[in-house]
């Protein structure tokens, strides 16, 4: 912040200097503005954060925020738009350390010898490396349908219109699929 008081301010008005960034991006012209508004987002950024040095860091933040954002924004108001980005920055350095919840944990908890807990992920291979193998063995307009009804999530006017295959056709094919992929399972496991 001491860096920022160091700059002489300009008797241009809000609206001139924000042209002048827009149109040159030299810092020092963004500098002035942000000088004229720089306590009024410290003391919003010590309301919402109440710490002054995490307030002071976050002071630093939103001018380099500016930098990029009053390049491509526009502005009508500078002091209610800075207020408006100091508060959202303030709630989102809030948001984000609520995230970062620690909790102890009892490591004798977390470690074990058993890897029982892989026989299932080991037994939902076997059971699409089958679903596969049956996939191939369906009819290809079956093969073409199904995938498009259950992988791609297509209902079945869009199937009709992209396979051209009229819609009772279509339910038909997925029918048909369906009963023969469970019959091909059940027979394979």
């Amino acid at each position: 912040m001491a860096i920022l008081k160091t700059i002489q301010t300009t008797p241009l008005t809000d609206a001139e200097l924000i042209t002048i960034y827009q149109r040159d991006q030299q810092q020092q012209t963004l500098a002035q503005l942000y000088l004229r508004y720089n306590d009024l987002v410290y003391g919003t950024c010590i309301k919402y954060l109440g710490n002054q040095e995490i307030a002071k860091d976050a002071v630093m933040d939103i001018y380099q925020e500016l930098i990029e954002k009053v390049k491509h924004h526009a502005i009508d108001n500078f002091k209610s738009w800075l207020y408006v980005l100091t508060k959202n920055h303030c709630l989102m350095q809030l948001r984000k350390n609520k995230r970062m919840i620690t909790t102890e944990f009892d490591t004798q908890l977390m470690q074990t010898e058993d890897f029982s807990h892989l026989d299932g992920v080991f037994e939902k291979e076997r059971q699409l490396e089958r679903l596969g193998n049956c996939m191939e063995n369906l009819n290809e307009e079956q093969q073409k349908t199904v995938r498009m009804f259950y992988l791609e999530n297509k209902c079945y006017n869009e199937i009709s219109t992209l396979t051209g295959f009229d819609w009772n056709k279509v339910r038909s094919l997925i029918q048909n699929g369906r009963r023969n992929l469970k019959i091909c399972m059940e027979e394979n496991g």
